[in-house]
């Protein structure tokens, strides 16, 4: 692993001391799906915790785009340890989680990115994941939601609890014939089964939203892990999902976005759908904190814009902007900056603007596969954030980015790792 200045990190003298996940309101606003973000908490009283020790330590120069005269943002580390292409992003208290196509997920410590533990291994490659309270759930390609516990008191920190659907769920459906669903030609499944990969979660007021490439959109309740809806969302396999002022945004193969809501204990319906180019998917979704703006990456490399009535009734297409020269497979905003991750191995930074237009601010380039997901944290971080990136070529990259608004002008320069 690649290890940082530390004066980037330490703003005063202070002993390190344990981390703890503490309890606070789930968040899964403004960012790309395949990595929703929120708190994690714990129930258990805090433990020791483990730490492994940085070994093999190794000074590398990285070409770098500065973005004004006093800040450029910086690569900061690699972390490596995944088996396959790492999937997946998400916040947790402290922790940043980091999840692969090899069926492990790592939890790495916040700010000195030092390995914390490890979970997951043989339970399928996992395609998402989010964090909700304590626990922490992961999709699946093998169609299966599986529900992580924190225990601080146990060695393995992440124990699993449970997998959706529930065996509950089940046995309350599977003797009745109408509870079944054609999913291929000759083969049935219950409704509350996924028939396909699970692409996509998101979470938002006390509901669990997956996605999949079975074209379904499925609603599950947090309090007892059931599930309550299996909503035909697309034409093709559905990849982002997004919510956010109570509207769910699914992103689909099919070029849509489809914007979905609910009014009390009725079931979700359709409020509206967002065209994307003809016969191009959509890979991602994302939106703004106040719900106005809504963003969607396509196959064609093409960044579209939508901006929300005050209602959320109705959705216009404002900006359509040429991101990159292939497609763009995740996003995420963090303030008034949107990130795109693509096909062609770098991350683009955009500035947004009035009207919902995107001034582009650079490109960060250092992974040698292409960007499958990105997370922003929002802790400060010196005058910055961190803004992490995972990649097919198996690495989690961490980048400083800083707050301040950018020149459009950008100058190359190289810019060491040790001090």
């Amino acid at each position: 692993m690649v290890s940082a200045p530390m004066d980037l990190f330490v703003s005063e003298t202070t002993t390190p001391s344990t981390p703890l996940l503490f309890a606070a309101a789930t968040s899964t606003i403004g960012m790309s799906t395949s990595s929703s973000s929120s708190i994690c908490s714990s129930e258990d009283s805090p433990a020791t915790s483990f730490r492994f020790e940085l070994q093999d330590v190794e000074c590398r120069s990285y070409p770098s785009k500065s973005l004004s005269r006093a800040y450029s943002y910086r690569p900061l580390a690699v972390l490596s340890g995944h088996i396959g292409s790492v999937s997946c992003l998400a916040l947790c208290g402290e922790f940043i989680l980091s999840a692969s196509q090899g069926k492990d997920i790592i939890v790495w410590q916040q700010p000195d990115l030092r390995l914390f533990t490890k979970f997951g291994q043989g339970d399928g490659s996992v395609k998402a994941l989010v964090t909700v309270g304590s626990k922490v759930f992961t999709a699946h390609q093998d169609s299966r939601i599986r529900v992580w516990k924190v225990s601080r008191r146990s060695e393995n920190v992440f124990r699993l609890v449970d997998t959706l659907p529930t065996t509950k769920d089940y046995l309350g459906k599977f003797m009745k014939q109408s509870n079944y669903v054609q999913t291929r030609r000759h083969h049935k499944k219950l409704w509350i089964e996924h028939a396909d990969s699970i692409s996509c979660l998101t979470v938002y007021n006390g509901l669990i939203y997956s996605g999949s490439w079975d074209k379904t959109l499925k609603v599950w309740r947090i309090s007892d892990l059931k599930c309550l809806e299996s909503i035909k969302a697309h034409d093709d396999a559905i990849n982002g999902l997004v919510a956010c002022k109570g509207i769910v945004y699914s992103a689909s193969a099919d070029g849509k976005i489809k914007a979905w809501g609910k009014e009390g204990k009725s079931s979700h319906s359709l409020k509206g759908i967002l065209e994307g180019h003809k016969d191009v998917s959509l890979n991602s979704v994302i939106v703004s904190d106040d719900g106005k703006w809504v963003y969607g990456g396509a196959s064609d490399g093409f960044v579209m814009g939508w901006e929300g009535s005050y209602d959320f009734l109705s959705w216009k297409l404002v900006s359509e902007t040429k991101a990159h020269q292939m497609a763009v497979l995740c996003m995420c905003l963090m303030g008034e900056f949107l990130f795109c991750g693509s096909a062609d191995k770098s991350i683009s930074i955009w500035k947004r603007e009035a009207f919902g237009k995107l001034s582009k601010v650079g490109v960060i380039n250092g992974h040698e596969g292409p960007v499958k997901c990105l997370q922003a944290s929002p802790n400060n971080v010196g005058s910055g954030f961190l803004l992490y990136s995972g990649g097919l070529d198996k690495s989690l990259r961490v980048w400083w980015v800083p707050k301040q608004s950018p020149a459009q002008n950008t100058e190359e320069k190289s810019i060491s790792l040790c001090s």
